[in-house]
């Protein structure tokens, strides 16, 4: 089940994999490890309050040295087998690691003194990097840019590369929303490092939101020619087609190449939904929304969802699913854009 529900999470099926936890942390609430997996994926979903009881119970178990299980959250092979041993993995690196973990809980509650609390705890060297991921997650959300930005280019090369603060820079602008300044960074990135996937994906990101899509369009056809295998590229380029009423049917050739490369991603499900929507294909786009959304109840997810139903004439149906989708990111661009769109108050 640990396997499996592992397996689930690689293709985000989030949803799904806490199901199976659930069921393992109900019959062995003894063993530790499947309550760290279970908080992980509640992070995940932004379940904050939900992360906090499975992660404090991990560490209750932590702190039993009768309670020892051989099952390991990060790093399976793609071959692995019942024998989950990682020896290399001790009792206080699992502890450290929660703490981060709850940290982030804390900062998805908004709580920053409690989310820096847990940070302070941290004291392995080997997660410096990861402590300042956080305090720039933390510094972000209040509107330290200016601060941020030191921390990061303050980090020594032995904490991390010339490449990895680029994308930690990014993240920092992109949660700031300052597309101007991420796009500089990228850039400059770019021509530094040339055909890196990953800066390439972010710098195309980050053209969408600035609405240049012929430069966006161009970087992922780069992302797709160094990588043909790249969903996320695939989809993206798709989807921004699709949102925007653009080229459908290529849009859905895209999108059905990402589908057949990561089947039931919900991610692309959803694309999938909504470049059926834009054709015209309610029924089919339904189907396939309620599909992404049982699988990820994202709010985003739930802007398209509602939607369709809306058009649909299932409004109130559409409206409860706005409401989820509020609960859950009530700030979500897309979601609040739909229902202005549409004047509808769930």
């Amino acid at each position: 089940r640990m396997v499996y529900a592992r397996a689930l999470s690689l293709v985000e099926r989030h949803t799904e994999a806490i199901s199976q936890l659930e069921f393992i942390t109900q019959s062995r609430p003894d063993l530790p490890t499947p309550w760290l997996f279970l908080g992980a994926l509640h992070l995940e979903l932004n379940h904050p309050k939900e992360a906090i009881i499975a992660l404090q119970k991990h560490l209750d178990r932590l702190d039993n040295p009768g309670n020892s299980d051989p099952l390991i959250l990060e790093g399976l092979p793609e071959n692995a087998t019942v024998n989950l041993d990682d020896p290399n993995r001790s009792p206080q690196e699992n502890r450290q690691k929660t703490w981060l973990l709850l940290a982030q809980a804390a900062e998805q509650l908004g709580d920053q003194a409690s989310a820096q609390a847990w940070l302070n705890k941290v004291d392995d060297p080997r997660l410096v990097r990861d402590v300042i991921e956080r305090q720039v997650a933390i510094l972000a959300k209040q509107g330290k840019i200016t601060e941020a930005r030191k921390l990061i280019q303050n980090l020594g090369d032995h904490q991390a590369d010339d490449r990895s603060k680029v994308l930690l820079e990014a993240f920092l602008l992109r949660e700031a929303k300052s597309w101007g300044e991420a796009q500089k960074v990228l850039q400059s990135a770019n021509q530094r490092i040339p055909n890196d996937i990953d800066l390439l994906y972010e710098q195309a990101m980050v053209e969408e939101k600035l609405n240049k899509l012929i430069d966006m369009e161009r970087l992922l056809h780069q992302v797709i020619r160094l990588k043909p295998d790249h969903y996320n590229a695939l989809n993206a380029l798709g989807y921004t087609l699709a949102d925007r009423g653009m080229r459908l049917s290529e849009a859905k050739s895209l999108i059905k190449q990402a589908l057949q490369l990561s089947p039931q991603n919900p991610f692309i499900l959803d694309s999938m939904g909504w470049v059926e929507f834009r054709l015209g294909n309610y029924k089919e786009a339904l189907r396939l929304l309620r599909l992404a959304y049982k699988s990820r109840p994202d709010a985003e997810i739930s802007a398209h969802l509602g939607e369709t139903l809306w058009v649909m004439g299932q409004r109130q149906e559409a409206l409860q699913i706005w409401r989820e989708g509020l609960q859950r990111d009530a700030k979500n661009q897309v979601l609040q854009a739909t229902l202005q769109r549409l004047k509808a108050k769930p």
